[in-house]
C-alpha cells in the first residue's frame, strides 16, 4: 500500500513538472558496521624490534603495544580505550588496573584479518629497587573496548615498574584503540 501511495504521490509532482529522484529509505541510509565484540577478535604483545619496550632504561618512559585482529568474516568497528588490568608476579603486587591518558579516541573499522593497536605506556625502575616500590607484570587480562570478556596475555619482556597504581598522574598508563 505504501508503495502505491508514493508512486502516486511521485506521478503527481512529475506532472506539476518538477522532477524528483525517489530513493528508498532502506538505501538511503548505509548500514554501519557492528562493534568488534571479544569473540571476533584475537590479541597479542607486538613483540617485533621498535614495538619492544626498553624495560632495562630505569627512569625513562617506554611502550609497550597490544595488537587486535579481527579474526570475523565481517567488517567490525573498535572505538575507545581497551581496560588493561596487569596481574603481578610478587605476592605483594595484587592486580594494577591502568588508567586512560587523556587522549581522544577515534573509531577504527577493521575489515576481515585487518589488526589495530594500542600503546602502554610503561615507567621501568631498576631490579635493586624495594620490593615494595615496584611493580613485576606476569600477565595483562585486556578487555576490549565496550566489551566485558577479556584476553588474558602473558607479559613478555621482562622487567620491573614503579609501582604507582594510586597515583593520579602514574607514570604508567593506556592509550586509545588506533593511538
Amino acid at each position: 500500500m505504501k508503495t502505491k501511495m508514493t508512486a502516486v504521490a511521485l506521478a503527481a509532482i512529475v506532472a506539476a513538472g518538477t522532477a524528483v529522484a525517489a530513493v528508498p529509505a532502506s538505501a538511503a541510509t548505509a548500514k554501519a558496521a557492528p562493534r568488534c565484540h571479544t569473540a571476533d577478535l584475537k590479541a597479542g604483545f607486538a613483540t617485533g624490534g621498535d614495538a619492544t619496550p626498553e624495560m632495562g632504561r630505569p627512569g625513562k618512559q617506554t611502550q609497550a603495544f597490544i595488537w587486535f585482529t579481527n579474526k570475523s568474516n565481517h567488517t567490525c568497528t573498535l572505538s575507545g580505550f581497551a581496560g588493561v588490568d596487569m596481574v603481578g608476579a610478587q605476592r605483594t603486587d595484587g592486580t594494577w588496573s591502568l588508567v586512560r591518558s587523556s587522549k581522544r579516541p577515534t573509531k577504527i573499522t577493521l575489515g576481515r584479518g585487518d589488526t589495530t593497536d594500542f600503546s602502554v605506556n610503561l615507567l621501568p625502575v631498576a631490579r635493586s629497587t624495594p620490593q615494595k616500590k615496584k611493580f613485576v607484570p606476569a600477565k595483562f587480562l585486556v578487555t576490549p573496548p565496550n566489551e566485558t570478556k577479556h584476553f588474558t596475555l602473558k607479559w613478555p619482556f621482562g622487567g620491573q615498574i614503579l609501582k604507582q597504581d594510586g597515583a593520579t598522574h602514574p607514570g604508567t598508563y593506556l592509550n586509545p584503540v588506533g593511538q
